[in-house]
């Protein structure tokens, strides 16, 4: 069942008096399991709402509406379904032994794959939870293989229904669903031959398999070398061209490249990343896959609204480890425009530790530290990338106290240089 979070204003739930907290039952007789079981059973211009408000009164609701009245009713948020499998490189075990309660959550739910975009591995649903994606054609699905060897994605998730894959997604492709697929790139696992072969049969799955994305393996002090390794530059250099063997087919039949290599492979190959035609159209992007490319391209495309700002002496660029030739290639530019210094600091990862070198994972307290100098001439760019939807780093420092701590420096999130240097420069936190 699902319960009321929200009753929308003007609505035909606020018409019959729903209550936030009641649970809907049943819809026109059909057990409701989520909230995408509520929005599937709810399409209906007939409707019989089985529900329990609060105060545990049962209750019959039978709806006649016209196609453009709204039902009004949004779920709450569902319970997210967990991961089953142990995967030898899971991320979470890579965290600090203090990190926050909601970064232990290790979820594998295919309601969060068709709403955000997160990738699942199908290992946690048996024949009856395929037919439903396939009845309620949720669509399109994030699919992590890792490897189409059944042997290999078994070692590799340990998990004894690993192995299902292809069939699994032979299955969802055969009822009409697509699916977008990952690689997470294990050196000595799944690398070499087995990436051959993952890139092999994935594209003869036909186009339903809209996409392929190799993401090189992200580890931590908490967790590398248990088992699985950081890739080396020439193994990075290898996968890219395994991932550009098959791009030149698939233009052909395609239409597009299909198969992605993620920013971080091309930086530990020590490539430059490629020009904006590579990613055709951005499906990827916030998975990882061209948003370094993004940001280039939308530097060059606005530099020259670039300013002097009143009161601004010195611009202080903040990143992670790997961005730092990137951003210091743009500083001259970006100083030449502003008429003031430009600094590029490369904060290096004491939370995670120096394997991680990305900005959106560095800590609140490491950014901190890195700027704990700045005074009050100096406009502080912050990676957006490294806060969440309530203005938290991973760590919990909340944005708007780095902000009153680096007080008189001006601090703003984000690295998207044009829109921040030429926007209104007061310390709001914001």
């Amino acid at each position: 069942m699902v319960r009321i979070g929200e009753v929308g204003a003007g609505s035909i739930a606020e018409a019959l008096e729903l209550r936030i907290g009641t649970r809907i039952v049943t819809v026109n007789g059909a057990r409701v399991r989520d909230s995408i079981d509520f929005h599937f059973l709810t399409a209906e211009n007939e409707l019989e709402l089985e529900a329990v408000d609060p105060d545990g009164v049962p209750a019959v609701y039978e709806i006649s509406r016209d196609p453009s009245e709204r039902l009004g009713i949004v779920p709450a948020r569902d319970t997210i379904r967990e991961c089953a499998n142990e995967c030898v490189f899971c991320f979470i075990d890579g965290n600090p032994p203090d990190a926050r309660a909601p970064l232990w959550l290790r979820d594998d739910d295919f309601r969060l794959s068709f709403t955000y975009g997160s990738y699942v591995t199908l290992t946690n649903l048996g024949p009856r939870g395929l037919q439903r994606l396939v009845d309620q054609r949720i669509s399109p699905l994030y699919v992590s293989v890792h490897a189409t060897s059944p042997d290999v994605r078994t070692r590799l998730l340990k998990n004894n229904r690993a192995g299902l894959i292809l069939k699994q997604l032979e299955g969802l492709l055969d009822g009409g669903l697509e699916v977008h697929t990952q690689v997470v790139l294990c050196p000595d696992w799944n690398d070499g031959e087995e990436l051959d072969r993952t890139i092999r049969e994935l594209y003869a799955l036909g186009k339903g398999v809209l996409t392929l994305s190799v993401v090189p393996v992200g580890l931590t002090r908490y967790n590398l070398d248990r088992p699985v390794r950081l890739l080396r530059p020439a193994e990075a250099a290898t996968a890219l061209r395994q991932t550009g063997a098959i791009r030149g087919q698939a233009m052909r039949e395609r239409g597009h490249g299909w198969c992605y290599a993620a920013d971080e492979l091309f930086l530990i190959a020590g490539r430059d990343v490629p020009a904006a035609g590579y990613y055709d159209d951005w499906a990827l992007l916030e998975n990882g896959v061209g948003a370094l490319r993004t940001l280039l391209d939308a530097f060059e495309e606005g530099r020259d609204r670039l300013v002097p700002l009143d009161g601004v002496d010195r611009v202080r660029i903040v990143t992670g480890t790997s961005m730092r030739p990137w951003f210091e290639e743009l500083a001259p530019r970006v100083a030449r425009r502003m008429r003031c210094a430009v600094e590029v600091v490369a904060v290096r990862n004491r939370y995670f530790g120096p394997s991680v070198t990305i900005a959106g994972l560095l800590s609140g307290a490491d950014l901190l530290d890195a700027v704990a100098d700045s005074g009050s001439g100096d406009l502080v760019l912050l990676p957006g990338e490294a806060l969440n939807g309530d203005g938290l780093f991973i760590d919990g420092l909340a944005l708007s106290d780095m902000a009153r701590r680096l007080s008189p420096a001006v601090v703003r999130p984000g690295h998207e240089l044009v829109e921040t240097l030429t926007a209104a420069h007061a310390p709001t936190g914001q």
